[in-house]
């Protein structure tokens, strides 16, 4: 009581403030304590007394609280009524936010689970697709040692009985006398022909061509794609073959190619690529003519060999795998010359194709004596069909063949192309 702001405030006790209600006690002025609140300045939007609507507010426009409170409070009612909604809205929010976070965590740990197994099946087809690929390896080594050994063992045998040939035969040249050498010549000479006869390989039967590619599709193991293989084929350059419609034909100018098919050493397509491969393509007459080819491996033991020729004439096709000569290489290429478009037209009869003029000559060399006679297919050295003014050729999808018949003058020819 002892403030100048709060001199007027009502104050009392804290415990009597329960049976305290301050409904209908007046309210008074903070700029005026002793004027009560009874007005309202609608343009400041706030409470005010007596002195002050003389005072501050003289211009403003005002009315008694209890004229302006319903209005004034229905406003609030209904900002109430929308905050109330976006209370439930809110609430409504967070408790689906609170379900959706107990969601969440269920799903990650369903998921955690779903993880677990994938990667321990995951993982038990791995160590059973290495302990397959392992046992693979094991398999081939024993037949490639197994081989290897048969190989040796039949060789050892062969050099034993070449040895003992020898042997005798040194011994007894040496030391047998002519009867004694006489005698035994045609069992000896018959032994070591034989031996001699005797067909081996001079190399290893098998090689060491096992590899490994991480990268090979294995198939599926316990129901999941594995990689991985072991690859023991090695390509034969004597078994490679060359395929294609153009391999020894082409024409100036135009983009062709064939095709190169590598094989194992059993005559088994390779089914992947990676190989060395290298292709010439030289001018026979001219030394500094080549041709370029481009190489392109798909992947699968096949390569397209493909390439443009610029100059005609005949070529020297070089085909490589491993710095070897495939089958059929090398081989001769022949280049023609671009292909000759007609510069005549394609008609039935000269009549038709001059446009109705009756002198006109064909570049077959026949006339139309006493004018238009028919068609014209009769007249001697007509083809009797549909034919290229300029050369004659009957086929219209055909080579023209570079100027009209040997019997055909050019003048004819010319008058035709005019025409």
């Amino acid at each position: 009581r002892r403030q100048k702001k709060t001199a007027s405030h009502a104050v009392t006790e804290l415990e009597n403030t329960e049976d305290c209600s301050p409904a209908g006690k007046p309210l008074f002025c903070p700029s005026h304590p002793t004027e009560e609140l009874r007005l309202f300045c609608e343009q400041c939007d706030q409470p005010v007394c007596h002195d002050c609507v003389a005072g501050r507010h003289r211009q403003h426009p005002y009315d008694f609280t209890g004229n302006v409170i319903h209005r004034h409070g229905d406003a609030l009612r209904e900002l109430l009524k929308s905050t109330q909604q976006h209370t439930g809205a809110l609430e409504d929010v967070l408790s689906q936010i609170d379900d959706m976070g107990s969601a969440v965590r269920s799903r990650a740990e369903a998921v955690a689970t779903e993880i677990c197994l994938f990667a321990s099946g995951y993982v038990k087809a791995i160590e059973e697709h290495r302990d397959r690929l392992l046992k693979q390896l094991e398999n081939l080594k024993v037949q490639k040692e197994n081989l290897l050994h048969l190989q040796k063992a039949q060789l050892q045998q062969l050099l034993l009985d070449m040895r003992t040939g020898v042997e005798f035969t040194e011994r007894l040249l040496t030391s047998g006398s002519d009867l004694e050498i006489l005698i035994t010549k045609g069992v000896v000479a018959s032994r070591l022909a034989k031996l001699n006869s005797i067909a081996y390989n001079t190399h290893p039967s098998v090689d060491d061509g096992i590899q490994f590619s991480p990268r090979e599709k294995a198939g599926q193991c316990c129901g999941y794609e594995v990689f991985g293989a072991i690859l023991n084929k090695v390509v034969d350059p004597a078994r490679c073959t060359l395929h294609g419609e153009d391999l020894h034909s082409v024409r100036q100018n135009q983009l062709t190619g064939f095709t190169l098919l590598c094989n194992d050493t059993t005559g088994e397509r390779m089914g992947r690529g990676g190989e060395a491969v290298w292709v010439t393509i030289t001018h026979k007459d001219k030394r500094d003519c080549a041709i370029k080819p481009t190489v392109c491996d798909n992947a699968d033991g096949t390569y397209h060999i493909s390439y443009s020729p610029e100059e005609p004439g005949l070529y020297t096709v070089c085909v490589y795998v491993k710095g070897q000569h495939v089958q059929g290489s090398p081989f001769t290429l022949m280049v023609k010359n671009k292909f000759l478009e007609h510069q005549g037209v394609f008609h039935c009869c000269t009549f038709c194709s001059s446009g109705g003029q009756k002198a006109a000559r064909c570049a077959c060399g026949g006339t139309m004596p006493g004018g238009y006679q028919g068609c014209g297919h009769g007249h001697k050295g007509h083809p009797g069909c549909p034919h290229w003014s300029c050369c004659g050729q009957v086929k219209k999808s055909s080579e023209c063949l570079g100027g009209p018949p040997s019997n055909t003058p050019q003048r004819s020819f010319l008058r035709t192309v005019v025409l």
